[in-house]
């Protein structure tokens, strides 16, 4: 009896100190590269909003109808489950280049234009993967669509930047 007491006792310790809680924030950028699909990167603490990107990513790859280039699509987010971790918005730019979507987040900076925080961050990604062709405003209108649409279901308040 006492065994079964002293063995009961130690596996609930276990768990109060061992069990896995919620996922800490990164400190580094997260980069997410699906070959051929999509390529994401996320600013440091943003890595809370990778579930809501890859939705978008999802849907997109679906409902993908063109394969051509689109105009860079810029907005602002504010998501619950990032609000936790210390932001209360979050910027994102979705452009399409090459058949393959690319995504990138960051943390407005204050005192700063989102537009300017958000272009400069997604240049300096975009730079590796020169536009080739011609845009196309249907799959850049496509693009708004599909992510105001998924921010819909995931509660996501959502605002494009121009």
């Amino acid at each position: 009896m006492i065994e079964t007491l002293t063995l009961i006792t130690l596996c609930v310790l276990y768990l109060i100190f061992f069990r896995p809680g919620k996922t800490p924030p990164l400190s580094n950028p997260l980069v997410i590269n699906r070959p051929g699909k999509y390529h994401i990167t996320l600013a440091p603490h943003l890595n809370l909003a990778q579930p809501f990107i890859e939705a978008v990513a999802q849907k997109l790859m679906e409902s993908s109808k063109h394969a051509d280039d689109s105009n860079t699509q810029y907005f602002k987010a504010t998501d619950k489950h990032v609000t936790s971790h210390g932001h209360d918005t979050y910027l994102l730019a979705i452009t399409k280049r090459d058949g393959i979507l690319l995504f990138q987040a960051a943390a407005p900076e204050s005192n700063s234009d989102d537009l300017h925080t958000i272009s400069k961050f997604a240049l300096s990604v975009l730079d590796v993967f020169p536009n080739k062709g011609e845009t196309n405003t249907v799959v850049s209108q496509d693009i708004v669509n599909v992510v105001q649409s998924v921010a819909g279901v995931h509660r996501i308040e959502l605002a494009q930047i121009k």
